[in-house]
């Protein structure tokens, strides 16, 4: 089905199919890097594809050790360089586009700059004839198919795995990643793919049960730290395509250098409970906020006191897969809100 709702639907399917065909997009990516050695990766998008290089800059760092850095296209061509050091090469830079529809102005300028100027490019895009193949020297294939309806949800979650698995088998190429960890994630990223209808009911059912207090909320707050700051920057970008509510993402430390100031009981918060340092701060907050407001929503794999306002997802697997399972419930909120 060609909405929204069915694409949100079809995701343990796209998710299966990216995994099980992992080979045509690590393949490539990881001969490149043993061929050209790069030092840096410098990532860019818009929108979602924005959310997923902020993803990718984690994921590259933590699980590569390679110097990684999100970008919002057009502030990177007004304001910055490659490398603000001049101790790097142009040949050990890499430029990453990510466009699902391969048809975002801003990225295809800063690609087209980039190869003008001498780096190697690269794009992870859907559409492999699309506008941004033509002014970069590499092109990998996202696997998450057309999406017709323009807030993308197969295609983000598809993206998030790719990025994933890129880095995860780079750490493990250039020996960060040892052989049990490397086994133990893909295990886990098995374990999700194959048993992703669970994530995608538990968090339908979760938007069915809070869906009127929610859709009447004055104001929607999405909070996440660490590996889901990402997690917090999409759901805020779905909720306002779709549902149009107001909403802020925040990190969830800034949240309470002075936004709470505005809290108030017509409001909704969104905490994801990821299973990062900040942990025992979040269930702090999450007390602290509910003097506010009773929407007060926790998020999160990790077993703890819950009630009906929660989600604590049955399934349980690696922080790196968090942001494939957290995104499901504002997919919902934005969605089936705007549907309510």
């Amino acid at each position: 089905m060609e909405t929204v709702l069915g694409y949100i639907y079809d995701q343990p399917r796209a998710l299966r199919e990216a995994f099980k065909n992992r080979d045509e997009y690590i393949k490539p990516f990881i001969e490149l890097f043993k061929e050209k050695k790069y030092k840096k990766i410098l990532f860019f998008g818009s929108g979602t594809s924005y959310n997923v290089s902020v993803l990718c800059e984690y994921y590259f760092k933590h699980l590569a050790n390679i110097d990684a850095k999100a970008n919002y296209p057009t502030v990177f061509m007004n304001y910055e360089k490659a490398d603000w050091s001049g101790l790097l090469k142009k040949e050990e830079i890499l430029f990453v586009g990510i466009s699902q529809s391969g048809t975002s102005i801003s990225t295809i300028d800063v690609m087209k700059d980039a190869k003008e100027k001498g780096y190697d490019t690269l794009v992870l895009t859907e559409n492999l004839n699309s506008e941004i193949t033509k002014h970069v020297d590499y092109v990998i294939h996202l696997l998450c198919g057309k999406e017709v309806t323009p807030p993308e949800t197969r295609g983000y979650t598809v993206s998030v795995l790719q990025v994933y698995l890129w880095a995860l088998y780079l750490g493990h190429e250039l020996n960060v990643v040892n052989e049990y960890d490397f086994d133990s994630h893909l295990k886990d990223t098995e374990k999700l793919v194959n048993n992703f209808e669970s994530v995608v009911e538990e968090s339908e059912e979760w938007y069915d049960r809070n869906a009127t207090t929610i859709v009447n909320s004055d104001r929607i707050f999405i909070l996440g730290y660490g590996i889901d700051f990402a997690s917090a920057l999409e759901g805020m970008l779905k909720i306002g395509e779709m549902l149009r509510i107001p909403s802020l993402g925040y990190e969830i430390e800034e949240y309470s250098h002075g936004p709470t100031m505005a809290l108030n009981k017509k409001q909704t918060i969104f905490m994801f409970g990821s299973d990062e340092k900040e942990w025992d701060r979040c269930l702090e907050f999450r007390k602290a906020f509910k003097n506010y407001s009773d929407r007060v929503h926790l998020i999160t794999m990790k077993d703890v006191e819950n009630d009906d306002r929660d989600i604590v997802f049955s399934i349980k697997v690696n922080k790196y897969l968090g942001p494939i399972v957290y995104t499901l419930p504002m997919q919902f909120v934005a969605a089936k809100g705007a549907k309510d």
